[in-house]
């Protein structure tokens, strides 16, 4: 199961990818935005809780469609292009076995606990 979820964000980076190739940015700005969303970490100097607010909201799949939508319906590219990266990126980031996070701990997420054991 581990790998059939693998495989299905893999597709879904993949998908963000073709969106941001009907977009009239430069190819360098998705990859200069990509790491953008980690900026969340600095939540974590705060306290986990915060973090963890943080890190979820810039990692949320439907919070990036909404911003996606959003930016189709006003025609604002830019608002597309958020969306797309932070789709993209969330995406990477759980086929890395990065999940959303609760707040007791970075490293206990909806897909697991992750780090050392």
């Amino acid at each position: 199961m581990k790998n059939t979820l693998k495989l299905e964000e893999l597709l879904m980076f993949a998908l963000s990818i073709v969106a941001y190739n009907q977009l009239s940015f430069d190819w360098w700005w998705y990859l200069v935005l990509f790491l953008l969303p980690d900026i969340s970490f600095l939540g974590y100097k705060i306290s986990t809780k915060f973090g963890a607010i943080c890190y979820n909201v810039l990692h949320h799949k439907a919070i990036a469609i909404v911003f996606y939508l959003l930016g189709f319906y006003l025609q604002n590219e830019t608002l597309q292009l958020i969306g797309i990266v932070m789709f993209g990126h969330a995406s990477f980031d759980r086929i890395l076995g990065y999940g959303l996070k609760y707040s007791d701990s970075f490293n206990n997420t909806h897909l697991g606990k992750i780090g050392k054991k």
